[in-house]
């Protein structure tokens, strides 16, 4: 009887501190208060409790006795592993339990004893449970370091050798990248009108072939079944898969829809279908959701099948050979077919995207080079061979009659190389055409068009820039005579009309271009722009400043461009969750520095009072640096708390990545010793690199 108490008290001494005294006296009596046949050694030490005071700790029993006091038809049993308590811990409960009770109080005990033992049942069932659980975990962990798995949670800390071998192989990589980076800008340039000598791609890839339902998912009509036609079928399909949307209830929606999946059924279905209200796509819904459901609870090795088969359609598709340099296109993929949505109310909503075909597409490439093979039992529509034009394939879609083009990555030559020109806009500082000097001959001219390119060139000459019918700024001053003419255009026009109805971007252009050649009203905003954000460098950087500082200036100096475009934006929907969050880890920031400059002053005194001693001089200096990180890290923060706030309405990257020139931001660098990555992202630096190779740090636009 003493041990099973020995073995309670133990239990309960993990959870039930305040009974400690009570099962520490069980352990040495029995019910009645003899003493235990097997005595057991239990030892207690002190720990301090969260309240600061005192308590005993009861250590782990020895056992040594009780174990050879065991039935020889116990002691045969599997021992479990030594470091597994928990196994220990219920083996010797059942050992007890088998064992004969000792002493009169067995037979003779009273309700109270009856009552507590019910009790102590109940939370050593309660007890068991729980250790059931940490075996079982403990037990799946030891599988997984097994079978070479380890916890997410647990990760093993790398090495200083390890962490300096992959910085090397990072570098190395790095190295490689640039060695094999084409450096189209030191080559010479082709003549007007070429865009390349030797073009060579795989064509695009096309979407699967629609698969049938099977046979145990059907559509139904005004309750009866129905055997749909492929074609109709898989428009049912896009149907079902959108019932979920709030797009299905639109009466547009579901007209144009109906109107478009009767085109693709045959006389029969049409003669039955005749009321979309009638049709039932509730099987076919459930296999789509049952699909979404299962492709998100994709096993890891599911997972990474689908991926390498990814990456194998990339490699096959994703590149061309332009130049014979290995380039990346963008879109590769034709759109599979569906349901045209829109933006809004879109007229055309619920109309049928049909499924492009090669006998739909345009091939273009290079004459040398190997045309892409069509898929079988197909032809293109055309093989051309056009050097003036960047794209790679072409085709029309149904919806609105646009022309679809598959053309290279961002970071391509093609593509850069497009941008690159309107970044060497400086030149017109030097031109005596500039457009605020020809200005005023427009104004005075007696013809209706003269009189619109006018006051069209003198808005350009206004720092946003912009083409006609958006460029006015509203309270910009302008000189007499565009305030008289720009009257006469408000004749006979109603609140919203266009200002400059018979005046686009082309004829504007037009008008440009003979001023100085290569002049459009994007590149004279480009150059606003880029001489704003070299001004505003200029006058609100400073080499002193950290990097958090400078930081904030360049971003300072971006949005006073970004205010110039009018690049605006709502705020984002987390904006004050986000700023709250932040605050409060300013907020702890400011608790940790008065901490950390209470701790230094109490070290500096202690330094004081005690003489040159070396080791509280040592703490003294680490206070010190603790000190000052901390006031970087709140520094720092409070710096992104104000960025933050100043950028809430205010799209920094279209300014950044389309009107400013890159060679102003990299030379701001180099100059200022910031990292050019705290600027450019990876893909960034891929689009600038000719900028990023060709600047130095005394560049000036």
């Amino acid at each position: 009887m003493g041990r099973e108490k020995d073995a309670k008290g133990e239990g309960k001494a993990k959870h039930k501190a305040k009974k400690l005294k009570e099962l520490s006296d069980s352990e040495s009596a029995g019910p009645g208060g003899d003493t235990t046949k097997y005595s057991v050694k239990s030892t207690t030490s002190t720990e301090k409790t969260h309240n600061g005071k005192s308590r005993k700790k009861v250590k782990t029993p020895k056992t040594e006795s009780l174990e050879a006091a065991s039935s020889p038809r116990e002691s045969v049993k599997e021992e479990p592993e030594d470091n597994d308590f928990t196994a220990n811990k219920g083996l010797k409960r059942k050992r007890m339990k088998d064992e004969p009770m000792e002493g009169p109080s067995n037979s003779t005990a009273t309700p109270t004893s009856k009552k507590k033992n019910k009790r102590h049942g109940q939370e050593e069932e309660s007890d068991r449970e729980a250790q059931k659980k940490k075996s079982k975990k403990r037990t799946e962990k030891t599988v997984k370091k097994e079978e070479g798995e380890h916890p997410v949670s647990k990760r093993t800390k790398k090495t200083k050798e390890e962490i300096a071998e992959a910085r090397l192989v990072k570098i190395k990589k790095k190295e490689e990248e640039e060695q094999s980076r084409w450096r189209w800008w030191e080559e010479e340039k082709y003549e007007d009108g070429v865009k390349w000598k030797f073009l060579e791609h795989k064509g695009p890839f096309f979407p699967p072939e629609y698969q049938p339902l099977p046979d145990n998912v059907n559509f139904y009509y005004d309750g009866k079944k129905v055997k749909l036609s492929l074609a109709a079928e898989e428009v049912a399909l896009f149907f079902a898969q959108m019932l979920d949307h709030e797009y299905t209830t639109k009466k547009v929606f579901r007209e144009n829809y109906f109107k478009d999946w009767r085109k693709e059924m045959t006389h029969e279905e049409r003669s039955l279908i005749k009321d979309l209200d009638k049709c039932d796509f509730g099987e076919i819904h459930a296999m789509h959701k049952a699909k979404v459901e299962a492709r998100k609870n994709m096993t890891k090795e599911e997972k990474l099948v689908l991926k390498e088969a990814n990456q194998k359609i990339v490699d096959e598709y994703g590149y061309c050979l332009l130049d014979h340099h290995k380039e990346r296109i963008g879109n590769f993929k034709i759109e599979p077919p569906g349901l045209f949505r829109g933006r809004g109310e879109h007229p055309k909503q619920g109309m049928l995207k049909k499924r492009i075909q090669p006998e739909d597409v345009i091939i273009n490439c290079s004459r040398e080079s190997r045309v892409p093979v069509p898929p079988a039992g197909h032809r293109w529509k055309e093989v051309r061979h056009d050097n003036s034009v960047t794209w790679l394939a072409s085709w029309t879609e149904n919806i609105q009659g646009a022309i679809k083009y598959i053309m290279l990555n961002a970071n391509s030559k093609l593509k850069v190389e497009k941008d690159w020109g309107k970044h060497f806009a400086g030149k017109l500082k030097f031109s005596g055409q500039h457009p605020k000097t020809s200005k005023t001959q427009d104004l005075k001219t007696n013809k209706p068009r003269e009189k619109l390119e006018g006051p069209s060139c003198w808005e350009i000459g206004i720092p946003r820039g912009k083409a006609p019918n958006s460029l006015l700024q509203k309270g910009a001053p302008v000189i007499r005579k565009v305030f008289k003419n720009l009257k006469l255009f408000l004749v006979n026009k109603e609140p919203g009309d266009d200002l400059f109805d018979r005046l686009n971007t082309a004829m504007l252009n037009k008008h440009l271009s003979s001023l100085m050649p290569g002049l459009t009203a994007k590149v004279f905003r480009t150059y606003n722009a880029s001489i704003t954000l070299q001004q505003q460098l200029k006058e609100l950087t400073n080499k002193s400043d950290n990097l958090a500082e400078k930081l904030l200036s360049y971003n300072r100096a971006n949005r006073a461009v970004a205010i110039l475009c009018n690049h605006q934006r709502a705020p984002p929907k987390t904006f004050d969750q986000s700023m709250a969050n932040l605050q409060a880890k300013i907020d702890a920031r400011k608790e940790t520095l008065a901490l950390a400059k209470t701790e230094l002053k109490q070290a500096k005194k202690e330094a004081k009072n005690k003489g040159s001693d070396p080791k509280l001089q040592t703490l003294v200096e680490r206070k010190k640096a603790a000190v000052k990180r901390c006031e970087e890290q709140l520094l720092k923060m409070e710096v992104q708390a104000t960025d933050r706030e100043e950028n809430k309405q205010i799209a920094l990257s279209t300014s950044k990545l389309n009107y400013l020139d890159p060679r102003i931001s990299v030379a701001w660098c180099k100059n200022m010793e910031v990292p050019v990555d705290k600027i450019y992202n990876k893909t960034q630096r891929d689009k600038f690199a000719w900028a990023i190779d060709m600047t130095e740090e005394d560049f000036e636009f």
